[in-house]
């Protein structure tokens, strides 16, 4: 929404959709969708991050759940992207709950 937007703006974050691969990011949005994923010894807790103007899978390996991060909140993120086929995703990235 153009709110996300303006409130990520304002604190110097970057856009989603103007993510390159690799690149160090500051990110803020509102988790839409939370997914434990069983991998083999280690879970995966999937975050779907959205800025309003695209979305980022957030993943910490080894962890079941975190405290605070839960589907509607309102995260800031840091960590670097990786960007293949079209998905953007953050591993074990830093958090604020906002």
């Amino acid at each position: 929404s153009a709110d996300r937007q303006k409130r990520a703006a304002a604190q110097g974050c970057d856009t989603i959709d103007a993510c390159t691969d690799r690149g160090r990011v500051v990110l803020r949005g509102t988790i839409d969708v939370l997914t434990v994923r069983p991998r083999q010894d280690t879970p995966w807790l999937e975050a779907e991050l959205s800025d309003g103007t695209g979305r980022v899978t957030l993943i910490w390996m080894g962890r079941h759940e975190i405290p605070g991060i839960e589907a509607g909140r309102e995260l800031l993120v840091r960590g670097r992207i990786s960007v293949a086929d079209g998905a953007r995703r953050v591993y074990n990235p830093h958090y604020e709950l906002l």
